[in-house]
């Protein structure tokens, strides 16, 4: 007779679920595809371009050879648009990674008045995260990644909207990535009961339209810039430390998330919006 194997069939992996907003532009779309290439991972790419959207999603399928590659519509500068998103939602969400910018030249404004930027980049992290917080709380343990930037400052809590200071996009931009390093601190503090870690990354310096806008071109390439918003999305560290600022995979000591009272008074503020 013979003895039939007792090796055990190896379980799969539980599925993990990425949201990726701005995933159309050039380090969101590799955000997207680096986490598409993970195991069981199941990635949605939250974008405002229906057309744009699916061209990456495609594209993303087709690199990674993973079919569980979707697209919903968002326009994270508006918080209807971010909360009718949330209500449509089906099933759990491991990662939300808010990764969506934008760098006008002049100052424009939402169909609700709200200057373009600050409305984008750093409203609508607040508002996503806001409008996800149960869901990702259901679905812990759990995270989410601010992609900010070490291009940061000119923060003035009483004029966040440009309407006393003259408009320049790339005093507007540092000031919402210095925002985006403060409100991880906001949220980490609200969250860090409930299973969810809240961390914040500089990219990388990537030649993309968004810093094109700014006067610069980059020198590194979307994937490198990727790196580690993917490690903050899937490595144990991400899932570790919370409230925490990181540059090429390491942290670094954040000066704006320590000023306690700031970060109260910006969430504060962006509450009121």
């Amino acid at each position: 007779m013979i003895a039939q194997s007792s090796r055990v069939p190896p379980r799969a992996e539980p599925a993990r679920v990425f949201l990726v907003t701005g995933a159309t532009g050039a380090i969101g779309h590799a955000i997207a595809r680096q986490l598409a290439s993970l195991p069981s991972a199941e990635v949605v790419l939250a974008c405002r371009s229906e057309a744009k959207a699916r061209l990456a999603a495609e594209d993303v399928r087709e690199r990674t050879g993973n079919p569980k590659v979707h697209v919903e519509l968002v326009d994270v500068a508006r918080r209807a648009s971010i909360e009718a998103l949330a209500r449509r939602w089906s099933g759990s969400l491991h990662v939300l990674v808010n990764n969506a910018a934008v760098t006008p030249r002049r100052r424009e404004e939402t169909a609700e008045g709200i200057e373009l930027q600050f409305a984008t980049n750093v409203l609508g992290y607040v508002w996503m995260t806001q409008a996800f917080a149960d869901i990702l709380r259901a679905s812990a343990p759990a995270r989410v990644v601010n992609v900010a930037s070490y291009w940061a400052g000119d923060l003035d809590l009483d004029d966040l909207q440009f309407r006393r200071r003259r408009y320049n996009n790339n005093e507007a931009y540092r000031q919402s990535k210095q925002a985006n390093r403060m409100l991880t601190v906001a949220f980490a503090a609200r969250l860090a009961d409930q299973g969810i870690t809240v961390n914040a990354c500089h990219p990388g310096n990537v030649n993309s339209r968004l810093s094109n806008n700014l006067g610069f071109h980059g020198q590194q390439s979307p994937d490198e810039g990727a790196r580690t918003p993917v490690w903050l999305a899937a490595e144990a560290a991400g899932g570790q430390i919370t409230g925490r600022y990181f540059e090429a995979m390491r942290e670094v000591r954040c000066p704006f998330g320590q000023d306690a009272r700031a970060v109260e008074a910006l969430y504060g503020a962006c509450c009121r919006v």
